[in-house]
């Protein structure tokens, strides 16, 4: 079994697994954080978006050895005063309805706006399509993300 080392959340972790084992059973079953979540494993729902050297990408189809020797942030590593203001934003609206998807919404969110600082309506549905909401909180969504917008 090959061992590989991983970057999570500036922790150094060091895992033997399959090179074709999925980033997101890595993270949660070997790394112990559970906030990345397991929604289709087709990489069509964002559930388990984390970011890969700042790139958010779906964690249930990249396998741990294109992981490795890169930064990997986790929805639990999210810091900073983007991440800050997403999360503020996120509870001053009350985004979240059954919270199941939130983690990857907030960290495609996260990445939106560190590359654009103020989005459009139609920035943000390109920046967050593929991230699917089974309680229908995309309204809520766009309003937080610009209220997050408002708050950098």
């Amino acid at each position: 079994m090959p061992s590989f080392k991983l970057n999570v959340n500036n922790k150094d972790y060091s895992v033997d697994v399959d090179a074709q084992m999925p980033l997101l059973w890595v993270i949660r079953d070997f790394v112990g954080l559970k906030g990345t979540k397991y929604g289709c494993g087709i990489s069509q729902c964002g559930a388990c978006t984390v970011h890969l050297d700042g790139t958010p990408i779906r964690s249930c189809m990249t396998p741990v050895s294109q992981a490795a020797g890169k930064k990997i942030t986790t929805i639990e590593g999210a810091e900073g005063n983007i991440s800050e203001a997403v999360q503020k934003a996120w509870i001053e609206l009350q985004v979240p309805q059954c919270g199941y998807c939130q983690s990857g919404q907030v960290m495609s969110a996260v990445a939106l706006l560190k590359n654009n600082k103020k989005p459009t309506d139609a920035d943000i549905d390109a920046a967050m399509q593929g991230n699917l909401c089974r309680c229908g909180t995309y309204m809520r969504i766009r309003q937080a993300i610009h209220r997050a917008a408002e708050l950098i």
